[in-house]
């Protein structure tokens, strides 16, 4: 084999690792894959036509994330829902939120406002298209999290977003879990107004208040309605 077709072919396992990293995430936080469920190897490769390698490589990423378990002797397997992990994923990130959007209104200018205010209208043009729950819904989804990360674009640390970003993907499975399992939907819409409102006014109290309010309901919600999917640590 020549150079060329080894560095065509590992590039390709690469490029196929990252995708079947991309699905697997997106099946753990829509809860198709159920936590705690087994991530056999020959299930995944008939699903995937991927090299153990690959789906190993794939894996590993997904341990880095949070969102699977490697258990010695006995593979992988989603990671359980847990009220300890629930906790600390919520209180680690509103002490991150608060911190990064704090700063933002301090930092922001014209543009900081204007990408604030045009992600919540993009994400409310959605929300009007969208019957019924449309909190599982691909494009609601990327909306969502375009205008969290508005607020806080301007909180000036790389460290404290790359955390922020990964926490906002763990969490991504218990907001989930809420949105499936309470009886009445949260009114998402005026939440993130006032959110925008307070922030847009450089009111930091209220704005540091509200973004609180609105990751602890979240939380809530999983305990008061989801509490039976719930595992101890």
């Amino acid at each position: 084999m020549t150079a060329s077709a080894v560095k065509s072919r590992k590039e390709f396992g690469k490029t196929l690792a990252v995708d079947i990293t991309h699905r697997l995430r997106q099946d753990i936080v829509a809860c198709r894959l159920k936590p705690g469920e087994p991530l056999k190897f020959d299930a995944l490769k008939l699903a995937f036509g991927a090299s153990f390698t690959t789906l190993r490589e794939a894996l590993t990423s997904l341990t880095a994330d949070g969102l699977v378990v490697a258990e010695e002797q006995r593979g992988f397997r989603v990671a359980p829902v847990t009220s300890d992990d629930l906790i600390d994923i919520t209180q680690t990130r509103i002490l991150i939120e608060i911190e990064l959007l704090s700063r933002s209104i301090a930092n922001g200018g014209d543009d900081w406002e204007i990408a604030v205010m045009s992600t919540l209208h993009r994400l409310g043009r959605i929300e009007e298209r969208l019957p019924g729950n449309h909190v599982e819904n691909p494009e609601w989804q990327i909306a969502h999290r375009q205008f969290h990360e508005a607020l806080v674009s301007c909180g000036r640390s790389p460290t404290l977003l790359g955390i922020r970003t990964s926490l906002f993907e763990r969490a991504e499975r218990y907001r989930n879990l809420s949105a499936m399992f309470r009886p009445q939907p949260r009114d998402k819409v005026g939440e993130h107004r006032a959110i925008m409102q307070a922030a847009i006014a450089r009111d930091t109290n209220l704005a540091t208040s509200l973004i609180d309010q609105h990751i602890r309901s979240t939380s809530d919600n999983v305990v008061k309605y989801a509490s039976h999917l719930l595992t101890e640590s």
